[in-house]
């Protein structure tokens, strides 16, 4: 896929990852809908795109909300006239372990809002706005590329029982779509990120931070560019489906 005046549409715009795979697609006169929550800092996003002469528009929607998902995608067809991509990168955390023991004592569980929040952004979200972005590729006969944003905590980590099993579902999920889309043109794949230099570990203790950026062996954090590069990569080569691009710098859990 050219990306140039592609319609492409990231979820979890606001900052982050979003962010900066939303500039990246912007460099490439991309045209962007930036779809998040907080409107102060999706309104930033949306400024740097324009910056380098892209079209860029801001929509506020939540990605749990059937309903919002629903009209989410029939505004953006409707301004744009059409869809060519999705990247389903919205999500949160809700880390807590399953059960908190100490001296021989339950003190602490996972709740199951804690459970559920996390599940139906990162999880169902993705399947909604996977669901929609298909219908409206099919029904204007327009092929087109899903990612949807793992991690490499798919493979299970220590307290996130909940993001883990959604980011372990959103591969399922990928393997899934390209199988039964691919007759429409439509590819799909993943992404799993390893550890990156956000917003979140930028507010991470420097003790915690340190200890986390010895296991990996390539000796730092990834930048959300080169996040934004294994999208651009997914988007670009039209014989990449169903497959997950790790970004990790060899670090497994």
């Amino acid at each position: 896929m050219e990306i140039t005046n592609k319609v492409i549409i990231i979820t979890g715009a606001a900052q982050g990852l979003g962010r900066a795979m939303a500039e990246r697609f912007a460099k490439h006169q991309a045209q962007l809908a930036l779809v998040d929550l907080n409107e102060d800092k999706l309104t930033e996003t949306v400024a740097h795109c324009q910056a380098f002469g892209a079209k860029a528009s801001s929509f506020i929607a939540n990605v749990a909300d059937e309903t919002s998902v629903e009209d989410l995608f029939e505004q953006i067809s409707h301004h744009f006239g059409g869809i060519d991509a999705l990247i389903n990168n919205a999500g949160i955390l809700r880390d807590r372990m399953l059960v908190k023991v100490k001296d021989g004592k339950i003190v602490n569980k996972m709740s199951l809002a804690e459970w559920q929040s996390v599940i139906d952004v990162n999880l169902t979200g993705l399947f909604l706005c996977g669901r929609e972005c298909a219908t409206k590729m099919i029904e204007k006969q327009r092929p087109g590329v899903i990612i949807n944003i793992s991690s490499i905590a798919r493979a299970g980590n220590i307290g996130q029982t909940n993001y883990a099993a959604a980011k372990a579902g959103a591969v399922s999920l990928t393997v899934t779509w390209a199988k039964e889309l691919a007759r429409y043109g439509i590819r799909c794949a993943a992404i799993a990120p390893g550890f990156i230099g956000t917003e979140m570990t930028a507010s991470m203790k420097p003790e915690a931070l340190e200890r986390m950026t010895s296991q990996i062996p390539l000796g730092r954090m990834g930048t959300p560019d080169e996040i934004a590069q294994a999208a651009e990569f997914i988007l670009q080569n039209d014989y990449f489906s169903g497959r997950v691009v790790e970004v990790d710098g060899a670090f497994r859990l």
